[in-house]
């Protein structure tokens, strides 16, 4: 399996039945094929919608998810402007937002918006997410494109927010914010302690119950 797929897929667990859960572009937005059966969750996007479909063959060219791709919309659907939109976010109507990350550090601030000196599309909606939402996950790929760490002792890009990340999933384990720093609780079997410290910054926490993590096959 695919980095990106075993990702996705993990973070499909933590989605209880009648979530409203909200899938940020790029890799999150994969969670949504992995919803597993007899969960049933109303997927939210910022640009005006709940009731999202996973992007498939059904997806309807005039209707597109938060990152511009083409997806369909499930019966009892809503659709209305960025006020409500943001009113439901900002109110604490969302319980779970599933985030891509650039940098997260082991106090769970989190840097995902923009690389200084880089053309950005804009801020998006990721700043109130991760203030209104119940539970923040952030789904990434372990390293950068160059090796480097992206779990950090301390972020050094612009911050999406401060201290707000609960949980973390990468092709390598299921991480935790705690008060005490990030605590691994599921490690990727073939995986070892030591491979995943030695390309995570962050002082790592081993749970006494570390388990292999699930849903991975």
């Amino acid at each position: 399996m695919k980095a990106k797929e075993r990702i996705a897929k993990r973070v499909a667990m933590e989605l209880k039945d009648g979530d409203v859960v909200n899938l940020g572009i790029g890799l999150p937005t994969m969670v949504a094929n992995y919803i597993p059966k007899g969960i049933n969750v109303m997927l939210e996007s910022e640009n005006g919608f709940i009731g999202l479909e996973a992007v498939g063959e059904s997806a309807d060219p005039n209707l597109v998810n938060a990152g511009g791709q083409p997806c369909g919309i499930i019966p009892g659907g809503a659709m209305f402007d960025s006020a409500m939109s943001f009113a439901l976010i900002r109110g604490g109507h969302v319980d779970v937002t599933v985030l891509g990350g650039l940098q997260i550090d082991q106090n769970g601030n989190l840097a995902n918006w923009m690389i200084p000196g880089k053309m950005i599309p804009g801020m998006g909606g990721a700043m109130d997410l991760v203030i209104g939402a119940k539970k923040v996950i952030v789904a990434m790929e372990h390293c950068s494109k160059d090796g480097s760490a992206k779990i950090l002792k301390c972020c050094n890009l612009p911050l999406t927010g401060k201290g707000v990340v609960d949980l973390i999933v990468t092709e390598l384990g299921v991480f935790r914010v705690t008060e005490k720093g990030i605590l691994i609780e599921e490690i990727t079997p073939g995986v070892t302690i030591e491979t995943v410290k030695s390309k995570t910054e962050a002082d790592l926490i081993v749970s006494d119950h570390l388990i292999y993590m699930k849903n991975v096959s």
